[in-house]
């Protein structure tokens, strides 16, 4: 088992026990997290919910945008007329009546036109809250870039452990086969007893168990690498710390996580939102003012006579002034402002966490990197140990036991500087996120980066259409 150095973790192993064919090309943790970057549904998810939310400024815009309707009618009437008609001249003394029946079609269409020219302002406010609303996603999202980056590289070190984990429980349970097949050796010319032969075997299926549980560890992690990266994992290369990325300080770190970090950055953006939701809602206690046009043409439909024609034609405008509207729109003002000040606060709630995430996970690295030096230390002297044992063994001055325990600290050693190592690396991905800068730009991944402007270009000036821009 040949192991690299403290940047790398221990992938020999993995690499024979994940390959299946030779000619296979192998995948790097820049691949794998490229491939997660472009695949990922939940990272897709969320920017189609960015792309979702730029469509909140084109709708916010309507405020100010004319309003057009067409409004026609059309109906049957039937008219019985009857008209009493007395002529003296002919001194009658019954009354001639006239009398008329007649069918007409009733019928016209009517143009109405309205524009807004003034709305206290909502419009304007609306359409700043929209956009605030849409910076916030896109902060949103890159928060969702880093948690699907960390993750995947999580996975890749995950399974890259696993199955250098389970080449060590491989490896051993070959060596302890061949410790077992020395101690019968011995125990036939009566160097050793029949309670060495049960150790020997005792350790055997033991390690044999420890394979198995490392097995069903590895097939775990294989799943978890499938749903984050979206293919199942063939042959993965050793991966490196990104710790060259990192500030060099806990201090620094923290100043730049709060000023870039997409939590922080994404809960100021919801500050803003809410201001503007004040303002719109204090926009209520405002005037209005608009201007209406209508151009109507009706049929058969003056004094019910058929044949009838008439054209109309009108402009005007309407201010509507706001007295006492039964209390809703103060209440409306109350909320609006105690949302924002629940924004402010969840502001401050997210520095304080982010902060506290920094500390944490530089923690966390110089915790794994003074880690790999004490195991690599217990490594070697476990192997010279082991040697030790042995020889003392050979010459009758250690028991079978002896050897066997001598054997399962070497194997502990070699799993917990895997694991070590394997922590090293994840906790620089984890370092890296806990400042923002974990994403697709700063691990220089060969992807088409996604651009989220471009959809918000396309759509917020767009006044009518039903299909969306990559339809």
């Amino acid at each position: 088992m040949k192991f690299f150095g403290t940047h790398t973790i221990v992938a020999a192993g993995a690499l024979l026990a994940l390959t299946c064919a030779r000619t296979a090309t192998a995948e790097t943790i820049s691949s794998a997290l490229a491939r997660a970057y472009s695949e990922n549904p939940d990272l897709n998810e969320q920017r189609a919910d960015v792309r979702a939310h730029d469509e909140d400024v084109s709708g916010a815009w309507a405020g100010l945008r004319p309003n057009a309707n067409i409004q026609a009618n059309v109906s049957t009437q039937s008219s019985n007329l009857k008209i009493p008609i007395r002529l003296p001249v002919l001194n009658q003394r019954v009354p001639y009546t006239f009398s008329d029946t007649y069918t007409g079609y009733p019928r016209g269409a009517t143009l109405n036109v309205s524009q807004h020219v003034f709305d206290g302002g909502r419009t304007e406010n609306s359409v700043r809250r929209a956009e605030s609303g849409v910076f916030e996603s896109r902060a949103l999202m890159q928060l969702s870039e880093q948690e699907t980056l960390r993750n995947g590289a999580t996975a890749f070190m995950d399974v890259l452990r696993d199955a250098a984990i389970l080449s060590l429980r491989k490896s051993n349970i070959a060596v302890l086969n061949l410790q077992l097949h020395d101690t019968q050796k011995r125990y036939e010319s009566g160097d050793v007893t029949n309670t060495d032969i049960a150790q020997s075997e005792a350790s055997v299926s033991h390690a044999r168990s420890d394979y198995f549980a490392a097995e069903a560890q590895l097939k775990s992690s294989s799943a978890v690498y499938r749903q984050i990266i979206g293919v199942e994992p063939k042959r993965l290369e050793p991966a490196s710390s990104i710790e060259r990325m990192l500030p060099n300080s806990v201090k620094e770190a923290i100043d730049i996580a709060l000023l870039e970090h997409p939590a922080v950055v994404a809960s100021l953006h919801r500050v803003d939102a809410a201001e503007s939701a004040v303002k719109v809602a204090e926009g209520s206690l405002l005037p209005t003012l608009s201007v209406n046009a209508q151009v109507s043409q009706q049929y058969d439909s003056f004094l019910g006579l058929p044949g009838s024609r008439q054209f109309a034609a009108g402009v005007g405008a309407a201010l509507n002034v706001p007295l006492y509207q039964g209390g809703s729109e103060y209440s409306s003002i109350r909320k609006a402002k105690e949302i924002r000040e629940k924004a402010r606060l969840n502001a401050d709630a997210q520095r304080a966490r982010i902060r506290a995430n920094v500390v944490t996970s530089y923690s966390l690295l110089d915790t794994a990197r003074s880690q790999i030096k004490s195991d690599e230390a217990t490594v070697k002297a476990a192997e010279l140990a082991l040697k030790g044992v042995r020889e003392e063994a050979q010459a009758g001055q250690r028991t079978t036991l002896d050897v066997l325990n001598a054997q399962q600290t070497l194997l502990n050693a070699r799993v917990n500087l895997v694991i070590s190592q394997r922590d090293r690396v994840v906790a620089s991905y984890a370092a890296l996120a806990s400042i923002g800068r974990l994403n697709a730009e700063a691990l220089n991944l060969n992807v088409a980066r996604y651009n989220p402007v471009v959809h918000f270009e396309q759509v917020k000036d767009k006044w009518f259409g039903v299909s969306t821009p990559d339809q």
